[in-house]
C-alpha cells in the first residue's frame, strides 16, 4: 500500500521540481538546481537544493522562439529570458522586454536602449515609440523631457517645438499663460515695455487706432480730454486749442477763429478792424489814407508847375541868340555905348 502512494507521488513530485526551476529563471542569478533530488520518505514533499551557482540554465528555455523587442521597448539584460537568446535586442517574448520610461522612446524594433526626446518635444507615456512636439505656447528646453512648460504672461512662443519663449514686443500684450501668439493693444490703448502683461490707455491729448502700435498726440487744431480714445475732435468753430488735452476756449469778441483753430486771428491793430467774417478799415485809416492822399496830390502839382517853369525858361534863351547890352554908356571903338547891338555871326 504504501509502496503504491509512493509510486503514484512521483509524478507529482517531478512537476513541482520543474515548475520550481522554471521561476528560478527569471533573474540573472543563475539559479541552477542539482541534480540529486533527495526526498524526504516520511512526507510528500520535494526539497530542491542549490549545489552550485555557476552552471547555465538557459538549457530550459526554447531559444530559437526569440524575438526583436518590440519599438518603445528596449532589451533586458537583468533576465535571462533575454540573456538567454543569442543576440542583443531579442528575448523569448515581446513582453520579456523594457518598456521606455517617460522622456524616451525607440522607433525601431530589437534594440539595446530606448533614445532620450530631443529638446523641444516630450513624451509621457510608457513604452513610446515617438516623441511629439511641444504645442505652440509652450517649450521643453531639456532633452529626455516627459512634459512642455507653458510660456509665462508676457511671453509667446508660435510654433511647435519650441525651446523657449520670446517676449512680447512693443504695443502688444500676453495677459495668461501659454499664449502663442501676443496680439496687438485694443484702440485707445498701449504697451510701452516689452513682455507687456496688459495695456494702459493712452493720455489726454492723445489717440491711438487699432492698428497702430503706441498712442499719438493729437494734431494741431485737434484735442481730447478723456484717457483710452482712438481719435481725436476737432476744435469747434469761434474756438480755439492750443493744447490737445484742454477743453477748446471760447474765442474773443475781436478775433477770428474758425473750425480747428490754433489760436486767434486778428485784424492788424489801428489800422483795421472786424466786421462780421472780415475785416475792414478803421476810422483812423481812412483819415489818414485822406490826408496822404491830399499831401501826394499837392507834391504832384508843385512837381507839375516847376517842371512847366524850367521848360519855359529854357525856351526863351533858345529864341534870343544876340549878345546881350551890357556894357556900360561910353564909346567903345569910336561906337556908342548905347547903339543897337550887332550881330556877331556865330
Amino acid at each position: 500500500m504504501w509502496k503504491m502512494d509512493r509510486r503514484g507521488a512521483a509524478p507529482a513530485i517531478c512537476a513541482a521540481y520543474f515548475i520550481g526551476m522554471v521561476l528560478s529563471q527569471t533573474t540573472l542569478t543563475p539559479a541552477v538546481m542539482n541534480t540529486t533530488v533527495i526526498e524526504n520518505v516520511t512526507s510528500l514533499t520535494v526539497t530542491p537544493v542549490i549545489l552550485s551557482s555557476t552552471t547555465p540554465s538557459c538549457f530550459a528555455f526554447n531559444t530559437s522562439t526569440c524575438e526583436p523587442c518590440a519599438p518603445g521597448s528596449q532589451y533586458d539584460n537583468n533576465t535571462l529570458m533575454c540573456v538567454c537568446c543569442s543576440d542583443p535586442g531579442l528575448c523569448l517574448f515581446p513582453g520579456a522586454c523594457l518598456p521606455c520610461t517617460t522622456g524616451f522612446y525607440q522607433p525601431l524594433a530589437g534594440q539595446q536602449q530606448c533614445l532620450p526626446c530631443e529638446r523641444g518635444f516630450y513624451t509621457n507615456l510608457t513604452g513610446s515609440p515617438l516623441c511629439h512636439p511641444c504645442p505652440a505656447g509652450s517649450f521643453n528646453n531639456n532633452t529626455g523631457g516627459d512634459s512642455c512648460t507653458s510660456c509665462s504672461p508676457g511671453f509667446f512662443s508660435s510654433r511647435q517645438s519650441s525651446t523657449s519663449c520670446a517676449p512680447c514686443s512693443l504695443g502688444r500684450f500676453c495677459n495668461s499663460s501659454g499664449c502663442s501668439q501676443c496680439p496687438m493693444c485694443p484702440g485707445g490703448t498701449e504697451a510701452l515695455q516689452t513682455a507687456a502683461k496688459d495695456c494702459m490707455p493712452c493720455r489726454p491729448g492723445m489717440h491711438k487706432a487699432p492698428h497702430q502700435t503706441m498712442c499719438q498726440i493729437c494734431g494741431s487744431g485737434f484735442y481730447q480730454i478723456h484717457w483710452g480714445k482712438e481719435g481725436c475732435d476737432v476744435c469747434p468753430e469761434n474756438h480755439y486749442c492750443p493744447s490737445p488735452d484742454v477743453n477748446p476756449i471760447q474765442c474773443p469778441s475781436d478775433a477770428f477763429c474758425p473750425e480747428g483753430s490754433l489760436a486767434p486771428s486778428y485784424c492788424m491793430e489801428t489800422f483795421f478792424r472786424k466786421a462780421g467774417e472780415t475785416c475792414e478799415l478803421a476810422p483812423v485809416t481812412i483819415a489818414l489814407l485822406v490826408i496822404g492822399g491830399g499831401v501826394a496830390l499837392l507834391f504832384i502839382i508843385l512837381m507839375v508847375l516847376r517842371r512847366r517853369k524850367d521848360t519855359d525858361g529854357e525856351l526863351t534863351l533858345a529864341r534870343a541868340p544876340l549878345l546881350r547890352k551890357e556894357r556900360p554908356q561910353g564909346r567903345y571903338y569910336g561906337i556908342p555905348c548905347d547903339a543897337e547891338p550887332v550881330y556877331a555871326g556865330w
